[in-house]
């Protein structure tokens, strides 16, 4: 059985000038649907890049990626839009959510690419706050809101489309140690009981401890792989 994330060969060069630097070096990697990894390594390492390649971002120098059977790096750009929005979550340090809408209209925002009807886009975006435990909070605007909470709207904003994949930068970078908990629950429950693949990029081990597995990134090659303990 094919894994839902297949990384063959997978190198990233950026050029500056004359100057090119290889960010990524001949990566392979598979993750299983249903996973929760987490990726680490220093400022530099290719864990963002790595990251915004899985997620359709970015496309590859060399190497591919498959997700779900589809190679995503032979798609056009456009091609590549339609399929983050059908497939990918994202949830990123700033929570990206913009001030004078409602939680409710915040999460909503990814349907408005789709067909479905106001009054069906009001259900699910209501279904994701209540699964993220902001089902109270729908109508007050991100600045009434705790940058917990404000994340906990990010994510469910995130996975109102029922993405294949949740892709995560930093998701508790910019919250202090209990609301940074709290999130990392929500996405532990989220991966647990709601079957999500989940993909975090941290700088914290604390964070790396709520996924299943711990990848660790230097200078643009996996170096290490780690089995968390059960939570």
């Amino acid at each position: 059985m094919s894994a839902l994330v297949e990384i063959r060969n997978l190198s990233k060069i950026y050029e500056r000038g004359k100057q090119k630097i290889e960010v990524l070096h001949h990566v392979q990697l598979d993750i299983e649907a249903g996973d929760f990894m987490a990726l680490m390594g220093p400022s530099g390492s290719g864990k963002t890049t790595l990251l915004n390649l899985i997620g359709g971002l970015d496309s590859p120098t060399d190497g591919s990626i498959t997700i779900g059977g589809q190679r995503i790096d032979r798609l056009s750009e456009s091609a590549l839009a339609k399929w983050r929005s059908s497939h990918v979550g994202f949830v990123f340090q700033f929570y990206n959510l913009l001030p004078m809408l409602s939680a409710r209209r915040n999460v909503e925002l990814p349907l408005l690419l789709t067909r479905l009807s106001a009054a069906q886009r009001k259900r699910n975006a209501a279904v994701a706050l209540q699964l993220v435990g902001l089902a109270d909070r729908a109508a007050h605007k991100p600045g009434e809101l705790s940058g917990g909470q404000q994340q906990r709207v990010a994510i469910a904003r995130a996975i109102v489309s029922d993405p294949t994949l949740l892709v995560c930068d930093e998701p508790t970078g910019d919250l202090d140690r209990q609301s940074a908990a709290e999130v990392l629950t929500l996405l532990q429950q989220l991966n647990r009981d709601h079957g999500k693949t989940i993909i975090m990029v941290t700088h914290d081990p604390k964070a790396a401890e709520f996924a299943k597995h711990t990848l660790q990134l230097d200078k643009g090659s996996l170096v290490a792989s780690a089995q968390a303990a059960p939570a």
